[in-house]
């Protein structure tokens, strides 16, 4: 057989494997040629033209976020000059407290401008802010009562194993000969009751208990100035009530008279100067006080600063709403033409 004629074998030889370096850049992938890619639709429609910009004398909506600059990091409360929290405008108008706005303007019941309004909303101080008729009626639905508060009962949360003066706010203790008896008592109407105002554990006498925001607002807010006055018996312990020299007896005839100008105006508490009070003496062993500011315990330490101690405490009037003939442990609803 000639060298032409002999069959060919084709020898497969191993290809060595080649090695990638990790860390070399690599090479784009290289399109094959062909047609030029198609552009999608949203890239070959044409663009709608632009809105024209607004004109800046054109009127515009009420939006009081617009007027308000967006917080800087590290800040959460910028605010513009001249505006004021929503909630806080209500209650500076007297609508409700802050707690009640931010509730309404939950559930959609305020409209500032015509605008309804929203949780957080900063306003101008003439905004016309407007509450919608549901939030009246919730709010003429809220009761305030009048109570007698014996001793013994805390003003607020029970404590110490005392109970909160509301528990006597029940049927049973309404007084008989309340003026408003027109109003039936309900049970709920003993829900929800806020004191209005501190009597301690001590001391007896005119308590309010509200369900209206705006009551306590005007009793106890950082502005209130209404009148609490209070019958005080007192002795005279210069050296403290189990120390020497206590006199419990015309009290007045030992007490010195520029001790008794330093209870109407000198005295501090908590390193607070405190607001003038009208104090005279109504018997020789009682003062009555009148206050238009309530810090805790605040006669009793007052008394104490002149060497007095304080042994008996009734609050008699709020404003203009005296406790008169209620008896002790028993309640009446506010009038609705009783104004504090």
């Amino acid at each position: 057989m000639s060298e032409e004629n002999k069959p060919r074998t084709l020898s497969l030889k191993p290809v060595p494997k080649r090695r990638v370096d990790p860390l070399a850049p690599r090479r784009p992938p290289v399109r094959p040629s062909g047609p030029a890619r198609a552009k999608s639709v949203s890239e070959s429609a044409p663009k709608p033209p632009r809105a024209p910009a607004p004109r800046q004398d054109a009127p515009r909506a009420y939006d009081p976020r617009a007027s308000v600059r967006t917080p800087a990091s590290g800040s959460s409360n910028a605010q513009a000059p001249g505006m004021v929290r929503l909630n806080k405008r209500m209650a500076d108008l007297g609508l409700c407290s802050r707690r009640e706005a931010d509730e309404w303007i939950a559930r959609g019941w305020v409209v500032v401008n015509g605008e309804p309004a929203q949780m957080g909303w900063p306003v101008p101080h003439d905004a016309r802010v407007e509450v919608l008729p549901q939030a009246q009626h919730q709010q003429n639905a809220r009761v305030t009562i009048v109570l007698n508060k014996p001793m013994g009962y805390v003003s607020g949360q029970p404590e110490d194993g005392h109970e909160s003066a509301a528990v006597l706010v029940q049927g049973e203790r309404r007084w008989r000969e309340d003026p408003n008896r027109s109003r039936h008592y309900a049970p709920e109407h003993s829900r929800g009751l806020a004191p209005a105002g501190r009597l301690d554990i001590d001391s007896i006498g005119l308590l309010v208990l509200t369900q209206d925001g705006r009551v306590a607002r005007t009793l106890i807010g950082e502005d209130s100035d209404v009148e609490k006055e209070y019958l005080v018996r007192v002795q005279w312990a210069p050296n403290g009530p189990q120390g020497e020299g206590v006199v419990g007896e015309n009290v007045q005839a030992v007490f010195p008279r520029d001790r008794l100008a330093l209870l109407r105006h000198g005295l501090s508490l908590d390193d607070q100067a405190l607001k003038p009070a009208q104090v005279d003496w109504q018997n020789p062993e009682q003062l009555r006080f009148v206050l238009t500011e309530g810090k805790k315990r605040q006669i009793r330490r007052m008394c104490e600063q002149v060497g007095l101690h304080v042994v008996g405490l009734k609050r008699i009037r709020i404003g203009r709403v005296v406790l008169g003939s209620l008896p002790v442990g028993q309640w009446r609803y506010l009038g609705a033409n009783e104004r504090f």
